[in-house]
């Protein structure tokens, strides 16, 4: 291959060229908006005059695609945490802190002293993590049950982080791989992080450049109307202003959401059920210092679920927010803000500025059905492959997920 034409530039998409152009390839990258990132991007919110993320994402040491990502693009240092496997938590029902340190390597020895472990729950407790070996398609609620503090306390918060489906819903099985390739490896697999200056600065602009310092052709704004093809091969690309021919050496990566790759070649099958997040962006005033020490605080006994603290700026991730998605964003502040306020003890009559920002498809749905809608990255064309958190990854749709897809799909070429 000499060319590849990489639709759509998500994070998906962005992986797939950097894997190709790394390789020499030629690069023309469509995307239909007129900034890249997809559903991982940043933006300037004139309301709190800062610069915020359209969602908040948790990375784990143990993603290695994302990193591995990071590292050719030189961005790695974008990411900050606590330097350890340290999670905090509050349980607003019940005015418990805990904190979860994970040991090094991968036997979890944390798990045999009381004062280390969930509050309420036992070492044998953390046994029931092995049921997820013969899961199959039983759903979070039926495989843990739905009572005692374990549930309540470790798999209902992480199933819902992970999964953003609600347990009752949700396959259980899709956290195996996750809890095999991080938690289970021990505290070197498992640090948290975030994006220290945004998910654009991270992982867009830095990746862009990184392509266009390769002559990577960038067309933001360009809108991928169908393909044709011979029933092998697709011979072009239509777009909405004219098209582009597909030569007999390229290659193409179909890097769309779920929603559109399906109304570019039909005979693609893709999730059609999706599940919203609610993420929301407070302004606190002269909130800095002390209390930022848990810049990273998940949350039990509330509708909001994770607490990421950036300079005065306090951001809430609801996922599966079936119940939040549809009310207005006054109503869903005024919801939210008093638990907020709560968990770092600030003043919860008066709301503060504040962007919610509503994704209504921010992910599939995790239910037996939609995962066997996953299609594998390969197609019936040879020289077009898939990408997306939403394809056979074997992963749930995470940025781990977009971005390792993107180099299967350039595996899948050259197979």
């Amino acid at each position: 291959m000499s060319r590849a034409h990489i639709i759509g530039a998500g994070l998906a998409g962005l992986s797939a060229a950097v894997e190709l152009a790394g390789n020499g390839v030629e690069i023309i990258l469509y995307e239909q908006a007129v900034k890249a990132g997809g559903r991982a991007r940043s933006f300037h919110d004139s309301h709190l005059d800062r610069e915020i993320d359209n969602g908040n994402h948790l990375l784990l040491s143990g993603n290695h695609s994302a990193l591995e990502f990071l590292d050719i693009i030189n961005a790695r240092q974008r990411l900050i945490g606590p330097g350890n496997a340290r999670f905090d938590f509050a349980d607003l029902e019940t005015n418990d802190r805990w904190t979860i340190n994970f040991n090094r390597g991968p036997v979890p020895l944390w798990v045999l002293y009381e004062q280390s472990r969930v509050p309420g729950t036992s070492m044998m407790d953390y046994v029931s993590g092995l049921k997820l070996l013969t899961a199959g398609n039983r759903t979070v609620a039926s495989l843990f049950g739905e009572q005692g503090q374990m549930y309540r306390r470790f798999w209902e918060p992480f199933s819902v982080a992970v999964l953003n489906t609600l347990p009752h819903e949700a396959v259980a099985r899709l956290l195996l791989p996750v809890i095999r390739e991080t938690l289970a490896r021990g505290a070197e697999y498992s640090m948290p992080m975030v994006a220290k200056n945004g998910l654009s600065d991270t992982f867009v602009d830095p990746a862009l450049k990184w392509l266009e310092r390769r002559k990577a052709d960038i067309r933001m704004g360009q809108r991928i109307t169908g393909f044709e093809h011979n029933g092998k091969t697709i011979t072009a690309i239509k777009t909405a202003r004219s098209g582009e021919p597909v030569k007999a050496d390229d290659v193409v990566v179909l890097a769309t959401p779920p929603w559109v790759t399906p109304t570019l070649l039909e005979d693609i099958t893709a999730p059609q059920a999706f599940a919203p997040i609610v993420n929301l962006h407070f302004q606190v005033e002269g909130f800095e210092g002390e209390k930022s020490q848990t810049p990273i605080l998940g949350l039990v006994g509330s509708p909001a679920h994770w607490l990421f603290v950036r300079g005065d700026i306090i951001s809430v991730t609801v996922s599966a927010a079936f119940d939040l998605a549809d009310k207005p964003a006054k109503e869903i502040a005024a919801i939210i803000w008093p638990d907020v306020a709560k968990a770092y003890d600030l003043d919860g009559q008066t709301i503060p500025p504040v962007r919610v920002i509503k994704e209504q498809r921010a992910t599939f749905k995790t239910t037996p059905g939609e995962l066997q809608r996953r299609p594998p990255a390969k197609t019936v064309y040879k020289n077009l492959t898939l990408a997306g958190d939403w394809t056979d990854t074997g992963l749930p749709a995470t940025i781990e997920g977009a971005i390792r897809s993107g180099v299967t799909a350039v595996k899948a070429l050259e197979s």
